[in-house]
């Protein structure tokens, strides 16, 4: 296996500031958002009621992926999560891969979350959805100001947003169970749902709510600044990914029974694919006055703190690839106190702002999935790697993890996985440009030295 070209051990550390508490609700900021706000109706058109049994399967999958970065980010406590995993137990072109395939994947997820967040503002505040793109890229822009102002005040901010969603969303179960019927469950497997065939929408359905549970990877890509990371990360991984599992279940078992299948899917995926609020439909049977408003409000925090948690993360894989030149040596840059790589944050914020553009959240949010899917099989490859006094979990955990993001990534429309494959290929040529120029300046340092 060939050498990393850069060590990052010469580079600037980030200071460790989160402790446990902070790094699960970090966790929770960046999963609980966009999967159960947007994505529950996006897959309950694509799979009928059987979304509940996709968002089971999904977190089947993801369960293994958390397992698998635990152990990895215990490991090895680095800022760029796969990325940093990937050069350290594979090789350097799969690392870049995985380091890629993250910055594809989570801005396409923060465009979805900033979009999800102007649907539901506009929605509550009864104004037309022309102002969805603009007032996502305003999202975008206030909270790139708040990343820019390090992770403890991020930390603070984060914990805010999380505990007012929490709120809503228990609001949304307890209200909604008395409004919620039987008949809205059949036939439970929609059979006209995909070209595919039941299975197949089940399984679309399936690799789309995956992306709705891969926040947790934002605990393993803040390694550097959690505090006793060994503990903290497995702990915080683990306690967000049943957290999130219990929540999403039951939301999405109220929303199909308060509205239906057609009601949450006509929501995410009507004409324009820009009515990005399934849950104030279901919100609007409920008996309890302003329950659509309520619920708004959550979802508003809910978007707002996925995209402060994906910028975060977004920003310190870039720093990562900064740091071994893979992306250029300006994004390894951090601020005096040495709590944010201020570069990075800001490009993330213009890539994901021209994302934004799309105004599409089906788009994006399908982009996201087969992307996502390709990095966690990097993850889970990367984990069948280490050593055995280094494993947590036995490495079937990572096996069955790997093979199921292999077989859910090519479930997404075929048009969507060409697009990533084409990605793929162009970011590895990237890779193999920047090598050459390295190997080339290095060369020329060592023979005028």
């Amino acid at each position: 296996m060939s050498e990393p070209r850069i060590q990052t051990t010469g580079s600037p550390r980030l200071q460790r500031q989160l402790g446990l508490f902070g790094a699960i609700m970090m966790g929770l900021g960046a999963m609980v958002g966009t999967g159960v706000f947007v994505s529950i109706g996006i897959a309950a058109g694509i799979a009928g009621p059987s979304a509940i049994l996709a968002i089971v399967l999904a977190a089947l999958v993801a369960i293994c992926n958390g397992l698998s970065s635990a152990q990895l980010a215990a490991s090895h406590p680095v800022s760029g999560g796969t990325y940093e995993y990937g050069y350290q137990y594979l090789n350097p072109w799969l690392g870049f891969t995985a380091g890629w395939m993250f910055l594809v994947a989570k801005s396409a997820s923060a465009a979805t979350a900033a979009l999800g967040f102007a649907g539901y503002t506009l929605g509550a505040l009864g104004l037309s959805q022309d102002y969805l793109v603009l007032l996502a890229l305003a999202a975008v822009i206030a909270l790139t100001l708040v990343a820019l102002s390090g992770i403890h005040r991020s930390n603070v901010t984060n914990v805010v947003i999380v505990s007012m969603t929490l709120l809503s969303l228990l609001f949304f179960v307890m209200a909604g169970l008395s409004v919620t019927s039987g008949a809205n469950f059949t036939p439970f497997f929609a059979p006209s749902a995909d070209e595919t065939g039941p299975l197949g929408a089940l399984f679309h359905a399936a690799a789309l709510m995956f992306v709705a549970y891969t926040g947790y990877g934002r605990i393993a890509t803040l390694g550097e600044e959690v505090h006793e990371p060994k503990r903290t990360i497995p702990t915080a991984i683990i306690l967000t990914m049943i957290v999130t599992m219990v929540l999403y279940i039951a939301v999405a078992a109220v929303g199909v029974g308060a509205a239906g299948a057609e009601g949450l899917s006509g929501a995410a995926t009507g004409a324009t694919s820009t009515q990005a609020a399934p849950l104030a439909v279901a919100a609007r049977q409920f008996p309890i006055p302003f329950s659509p408003h309520i619920l708004a409000i959550g979802a508003v925090t809910a978007m707002l703190g996925v995209l402060l948690n994906l910028i975060l993360g977004l920003s310190r894989v870039l720093l990562a690839m900064g740091r071994r030149r893979d992306m250029p040596v300006i994004f390894e840059r951090l601020d005096e106190a040495k709590t944010t790589p201020y570069w990075a944050v800001l490009a993330v914020g213009v890539v994901i702002g021209g994302l934004v553009l799309i105004g599409n959240v089906k788009t994006t949010w399908s982009f996201s999935a087969f992307t996502v899917l390709i990095y966690y099989a990097l993850t889970n490859s990367a984990a069948l790697r280490l050593p055995a006094e280094q494993r947590l979990y036995p490495p079937w955990v990572a096996g069955l993890g790997l093979l199921a993001c292999l077989f859910l990534a090519f479930w997404v429309e075929r048009q969507i996985w060409l697009t990533g494959l084409g990605l793929i290929a162009a970011g590895l040529l990237w890779h193999a440009v920047a090598k050459r120029r390295h190997d080339a300046s290095s060369a020329s340092r060592r023979s005028s030295g």
